[in-house]
């Protein structure tokens, strides 16, 4: 998208990003998501994690796991338990992906030729959440489709699955303020996928997606609790299958997600205008 395409209909009131207006910041947000959208569909292959990632995991974590945890006899049950836990997976994979994107666009010097449009900058990183929001809601479809083809069954009611989802969602969201940050932090796409690997790994294994926590060391049980992952499996499941507490674990849930967001996007903004 050339500079005068976007400046033509932003105009110079959007020089100073404390002056523009929520209408102008929206229909900035929306270039922007567009932009970003056109570049999937020229590169189509920067789908293939989201289109495959949800099948290779549920399929291994199900027939692996699944006999050793669950037993050969209770593996519907297992799929009961896995499939919601593994929706906070796919939105801390994908929120990971942001991260990377932004450190690209900044390499390849995109990112500095935004920060000289009269655009709000906290809009062009809104964009990234936007589109990578879209891409977190095809890879959750595809888990549950394949959990749906694996016997996977809404024990609760269709609100209670939809809420499952939407709360998936927004932690995925609040999470990539935090790969984003790091995306601007770091020199290297490839800096920032090992440190993500760093944060990720022990947050989702040390956390009651797989296994429950009971089966494990104190000292992991005692991690696992304090987990905000396991928080969100936790919800997750329960609103999926119908039964275990709904509400401690939701509240637990929204109240890291708005605390992550509360401190990790004004950072972001701030390190996006000043990075050189």
């Amino acid at each position: 998208m050339s500079s005068a395409t976007m400046t033509a209909p932003l105009g110079k009131a959007g020089a100073d990003e404390g002056r523009i207006g929520l209408r102008a910041n929206l229909r900035h947000i929306g270039a922007l998501v567009r932009r970003n959208a056109l570049q999937i569909k020229q590169d189509p292959e920067s789908m293939f994690d989201v289109l495959l990632m949800p099948v290779i995991f549920i399929l291994l974590f199900t027939y692996v796991f699944g006999g050793a945890i669950a037993g050969k006899d209770n593996q519907q049950e297992y799929i009961q338990r896995l499939v919601p836990g593994m929706m906070a997976m796919m939105g801390m994979n994908i929120a990971m992906a942001v991260g990377t994107g932004v450190n690209e666009d900044f390499r390849k010097g995109v990112m500095d030729r935004f920060r000289t449009m009269p655009i709000a900058r906290s809009s062009v990183l809104i964009a990234k959440i936007v589109v990578e929001i879209g891409r977190m809601l095809v890879a959750t479809a595809i888990l549950l489709g394949m959990g749906f083809l694996l016997g996977l069954e809404i024990r609760g009611g269709i609100l209670e699955f939809i809420g499952a989802i939407v709360l998936s969602t927004v932690f995925g969201a609040a999470l990539m303020w935090i790969f984003i940050l790091l995306g601007l932090a770091v020199k290297t796409p490839q800096a920032v996928q090992g440190m993500a690997m760093v944060v990720l790994m022990p947050l989702q294994f040390g956390s009651s997606i797989f296994a429950p926590p009971t089966s494990m060391p104190g000292w992991l049980e005692g991690f696992t609790k304090v987990n905000p992952v396991s928080n969100l499996a936790d919800a997750a499941r329960a609103l999926v299958n119908g039964e275990g507490a709904v509400a401690h674990p939701t509240l637990v849930t929204l109240g890291w997600a708005v605390a992550i967001t509360a401190v990790t996007m004004p950072l972001a903004v701030r390190k996006f205008r000043t990075k050189t």
